[in-house]
């Protein structure tokens, strides 16, 4: 969730693109070039983006490359591609997207995402303890969860001014 002004997203880039390549080469999939970009447009911040968010940067790009400019049916392809193969999430309070931080280990516990109220920010955590209760609570009602996910909003501590401020 702390992102300092200085923050390399370059860096989040060639790690993320470099785990989506390893995942899909291990699976006999095709991470294509436009699939990659729109991976690269999510890495690029960790401020979850709309389709049309994704759409409206990688047009721009290239209509100054005087390239054909891409419908939204194929970022959402893109988009349902990513998500289907566990490379990005769909934070569904914000109708967004954000790439996820633990494609290559893959996801064996609940996935909890912190998104901050003033600057848009989401960070993603796992939880193995929130995953044993939601399988507690789960079977007491006879019900078997697909893939839990819980969105908790609030303050990032940038926002907030430091670590560790009090309200």
């Amino acid at each position: 969730m702390i992102e300092l002004e200085d923050h390399d997203h370059s860096h989040c880039v060639s790690q993320m693109l470099g785990a989506a390549e390893k995942l899909c080469k291990e699976r006999g999939l095709r991470l294509t070039d436009q699939r990659k970009a729109v991976l690269e447009v999510l890495c690029s911040s960790h401020v979850p983006a709309s389709a049309y968010d994704i759409l409206d940067r990688l047009n721009r790009v290239r209509k100054e490359k005087s390239e054909t400019m891409l419908a939204p049916i194929s970022i959402y392809r893109a988009l349902e591609f990513l998500m289907e193969h566990g490379i990005i999430h769909r934070i569904e309070s914000r109708n967004a997207y954000v790439a996820c931080t633990h494609c290559i280990e893959g996801h064996r516990d609940v996935i909890i995402f912190l998104l901050c109220d003033d600057c848009g920010r989401a960070a993603e955590f796992q939880s193995e303890s929130l995953s044993g209760l939601i399988d507690t609570i789960a079977a007491t009602a006879h019900f078997t969860p697909n893939a839990p996910v819980l969105e908790i909003r609030g303050i990032c501590s940038d926002c907030r001014g430091f670590v560790g401020a009090e309200d």
